[in-house]
């Protein structure tokens, strides 16, 4: 049998009964058992898979202490707190009164951890009410959820969850493909490519009447590769595309330890960031390749994970660094995120917020994945309401998902991804190399292309607000005003978006 230990918890209750009466402090215990042995990982997967098969989340402030000081010890003892009030996801300028309840739950920390201040492992936030400390003691956990100045406690170091381990279809990938002719078409100048999916969506006719100039779109993603020269900062204008920017920007931190401080550069070294930021903005000209959907605009990229499945603590850290500061960038209009996680992240969702607050409309992917893509729905960040999102459906008389694409009530638009009864059929985007190119799909691709359609809209109307480009998208689509259970508004059409 397990050795069990009593926690104490002493409840203090301050009753005033008048002016004239003392203040009477009456106290009870609490009895609070615990096993002093943590959880396997096993057992900690098992709870996890088991809530989200029974409520299609998982809530790491809806387990028990033990539950997170089990996590924290096979994650590093890595705790974020997020603290404040319900919904406070940033501080403003000036704000002491935050300050303090930041200090005191630090102080907490340190007290119940008997660490000397500078030996204790802290990362605080510049911006959000957010800190990440290191815990190792059970009563630390229990003291921190007694305070009312917790908004949540998740162990972000935890990376052990198997179910999601594999990368998805649309992840990872350096190598060329071979492209069958039919999955393009050919234009001026000179046999620039156009995704046969363009055409789906008439976004071939929309460049008629805009084609993203004046827009800049921020990609949080796993960075452009740096041997790609058409998506760099001399290949990007060429032919038709001209006097526009790319800027490439690192938030991911490649290191085994939280506390470390050793950035892994802008380039990507996976493929799919690469495959988004054509997807949305690779260039017109006479290279033989594929051409982005705003081919025009402004690419300002990140590389903030390592791929697309956001279970690392410094994938973490880097997709809210990104967003934080796309956010605070005024010519940012537009933030594309074809990346995600099953369940939400507390310090990723208080970066969407505060990114939302300066007004930048938010793409994410709803979802692609391979062995379990009946077993969720949308996914993470697209599930929240500041984020819009996006999946992609096949080119089948009906609406039809793509095999590897989630599906569900928080869609709001889809992109035509994948031929009907031939997924080999995929939109063809420039390769990791010059002179490359793959097929790539999925709601990742679906989602970039929306975001490029998007730019299309606010290049053709700059003074908009985010509300009245994604009023236009909605009216453009083939379900509105009505909104599918699964696909949301449904197929956009691109040239009625930008008339």
């Amino acid at each position: 049998m397990k050795k069990m230990y009593t926690l104490v918890v002493l409840v203090m209750a301050i009753t005033i009964a008048s002016c004239s009466k003392d203040a009477i402090i009456e106290s009870e215990t609490e009895a609070v058992q615990f096993s002093k042995d943590p959880l396997t990982v096993e057992q900690i997967n098992q709870r996890i898979s088991e809530s989200i098969r029974t409520t299609g989340d998982f809530d790491w402030n809806k387990e028990d202490a033990h539950f997170l000081w089990s996590a924290l010890t096979h994650g590093q003892n890595v705790l974020t707190v997020g603290y404040g009030e319900e919904g406070q996801s940033f501080s403003e300028e000036g704000d002491t009164d935050l300050e303090s309840k930041k200090n005191s739950l630090i102080a907490t920390i340190l007290n119940e951890e008997q660490v000397a201040k500078e030996d204790f492992k802290l990362k605080e936030d510049d911006i959000l009410t957010v800190f990440d400390a290191e815990v190792t003691k059970l009563e630390t956990i229990i003291a921190l959820r007694e305070s009312e100045y917790v908004r949540y406690l998740e162990p972000n170091g935890y990376n052990q969850y198997t179910d999601v381990q594999q990368k998805s279809s649309s992840g990872c990938d350096t190598s060329g493909d071979s492209i069958n002719s039919a999955h393009y078409s050919t234009i001026a100048p000179n046999n620039a490519q156009v995704s046969w999916h363009f055409d789906e969506h008439n976004i071939r006719d929309a460049w008629n009447i805009s084609t993203g100039s004046g827009v800049t779109i921020g990609l949080i993603d796993t960075g452009v590769s740096k041997s790609q020269a058409l998506l760099n900062s001399v290949g990007i204008n060429d032919g038709y595309s001209s006097g526009r920017f790319v800027q490439k920007y690192g938030t991911f931190i490649d290191s085994n330890w939280w506390w470390s401080s050793n950035y892994d550069g802008p380039h990507d070294k996976c493929g799919h960031g690469t495959a988004m930021g054509s997807t949305m903005a690779a260039p017109r000209n006479d290279n033989g390749m594929p051409v982005g959907v705003a081919y025009n605009s402004n690419l300002v990229a990140y590389r903030a994970t390592e791929d697309v499945l956001l279970n690392d603590y410094h994938e973490r850290k880097g997709v809210s660094q990104a967003l934080k500061d796309l956010g605070n960038r005024s010519d940012v209009k537009i933030i594309s995120m074809s990346i995600g996680y099953v369940w939400s992240i507390g310090n990723v969702k208080d970066a969407v917020r505060y990114a939302y607050s300066k007004g930048k409309l938010i793409f994410a992917a709803g979802g692609t994945s391979t062995s379990f893509t009946n077993g969720y729905g949308v996914i993470f960040p697209a599930t929240m309401s500041e984020t819009v999102a996006v999946t992609g459906v096949n080119d089948g008389s009906n609406y039809e998902r793509c095999d590897t694409c989630h599906s569900g009530s928080k869609i709001d638009f889809t992109i035509i991804m994948e031929g009907d009864n031939n997924t080999s059929k995929a939109p063809p985007v420039l390769g990791f190399y010059d002179g490359q190119r793959r097929y790539t799909g999925g709601s990742s691709v679906a989602t970039a292309t929306t975001a490029g359609i998007a730019a299309l809209i606010w290049s053709k109307y700059p003074s908009w607000s985010r509300t009245q480009v994604l009023n236009r998208l909605k009216q453009s689509s083939e379900f509105y005003p009505n909104k599918n259970s699964s696909f949301g508004y449904g197929n956009i059409d691109a040239l009625e978006a930008v008339q």
